[in-house]
């Protein structure tokens, strides 16, 4: 197997969680700046990214964002660590060195050595676009919650609910994503549930297989509490109307095959 061949399931697991966090920033709800200075026309970031300066808006063209994280996945992810790139549950059952290396909450000192790593045309990216906007924040305040959410996704271990696993999301369909399991009564409010009665004890481990973009929607816009109570079925979830506007709009990202 070629090392990109062995990269390769963790790619689309990294840019998919960069997918998130550049999609929460250019929320078409939050106002956008005009960045005040564009990269050099010399740059990958100036050919990749769109022409104008302003964050792609999500509302309007979904491929503009699309295009955009994945130009920013394919220049951050293959300057990370070896180890980081290939690192899966079974590789940290299997060295404990590597566990305690990536072992959240990480460090200051390893994001920042991961910033480091970077090439400073995504760094001019990212201001360009408003994403990060010095001395308020930096790339290694962007960089944290994609790592962070990335090792949670790619060291997770094998659910006990897989032979459930669908592949396709079960509110998007959109089939060439990862899929990630979403317990439709959230753990944390497991035993307020039991004790006031809203569920039976064999409901409590129902999951839905929803790729991560909407998994994340689905925790945006409830409550463990409401969800518990109100959306704990993907058929409830899938009546409101702002889930099925979500689900028609995320249906149309499409990653380019390469």
């Amino acid at each position: 197997m070629s090392s990109d061949e062995e990269d390769e399931p963790n790619l689309n697991i990294f840019r998919d969680c960069l997918f998130n966090i550049v999609l929460e920033k250019s929320n078409p709800e939050q106002k956008q700046k005009r960045a005040k200075r564009a990269p050099s026309s010399k740059t990958r970031s100036a050919q990749a990214a769109p022409k104008d300066n302003s964050i792609p808006d999500p509302a309007t063209d979904p491929s503009q964002l699309v295009d955009f994280s994945d130009y920013l996945a394919s220049e951050i992810f293959p300057s990370l660590p070896k180890d980081l790139r290939t690192i899966s549950h079974q590789a940290i059952q299997d060295n404990v060195t590597l566990s305690d290396k990536w072992s959240l909450p990480l460090s200051l000192s390893t994001y920042e050595e991961i910033s480091d790593l970077i090439p400073p045309p995504v760094t001019d990216s990212l201001e360009t676009y408003g994403l990060i906007k010095p001395p308020a924040s930096d790339l290694q305040s962007f960089l944290s919650p994609v790592i962070a959410t990335y090792l949670t996704a790619a060291t997770a271990a094998p659910p006990k609910w897989i032979e459930t696993k669908l592949t396709a999301c079960e509110i998007c369909e959109r089939d060439w994503v990862p899929m990630t399991y979403h317990h439709l009564i959230p753990k944390a409010v497991h035993a307020k549930v039991l004790k006031r009665g809203w569920h039976e004890e064999r409901e409590l481990n129902s999951v839905a297989w929803l790729c991560r973009a909407c998994h994340s929607f689905v925790h945006r816009m409830a409550s463990n509490e409401e969800l518990a109570k109100e959306w704990y079925t993907v058929e409830r979830i899938c009546e409101r109307e702002d889930v099925q506007k979500w689900a028609m709009w995320v249906g149309k990202v499409r990653w380019k095959k390469r």
